[in-house]
């Protein structure tokens, strides 16, 4: 398994962070590695998510979870391995949260996979989490 986790604080509010993160087809307004996205439903677990990354192919996501106001939870399959991002609120005092987004990569040859796949994927993680929490305190 390879894993990889990132924080940071905020005094924005869980319900705008979740608000931003329930908009799908805007994440690319905080995201810029996002060029297209669509999402086939509701917010919810089950829900397919479409993104394609700027001059890259579409990546398929899945809505493993979804709990309104403090984590949702996305998956995607490529050759035999699960990727799967965990994206979390928790709360740190009354006026301050922590966002906080993991991913775990599992499955056949995820332990030499992983290290050369997820660097990559996760690089931009700090700039999207600053963005999301900057456009959060609006």
């Amino acid at each position: 398994m390879w894993e990889y986790e990132h924080a940071i604080e905020t005094s924005a509010t869980p319900e705008a962070i979740w608000r931003l993160w329930a908009d799908v087809e805007n994440w690319g307004t905080w995201n810029a590695e996002i060029e297209n996205i669509e999402i086939s439903g509701p917010f919810a677990a089950g829900t397919q998510i479409t993104m394609t990354p700027p001059g890259d192919d579409p990546v398929l996501l899945r809505i493993a979870e979804a709990v309104e106001g403090e984590l949702f939870v996305d998956e995607a399959r490529f050759d035999g391995l699960l990727l799967r991002t965990i994206h979390r609120i928790d709360r740190i005092d009354q006026h301050r949260i922590r966002v906080v987004y993991r991913m775990e990569i599992t499955g056949t040859g995820s332990d030499e996979t992983g290290p050369q796949i997820g660097p990559g994927i996760t690089a931009d993680w700090p700039e999207t989490m600053a963005s999301l929490a900057e456009l959060a305190l609006r």
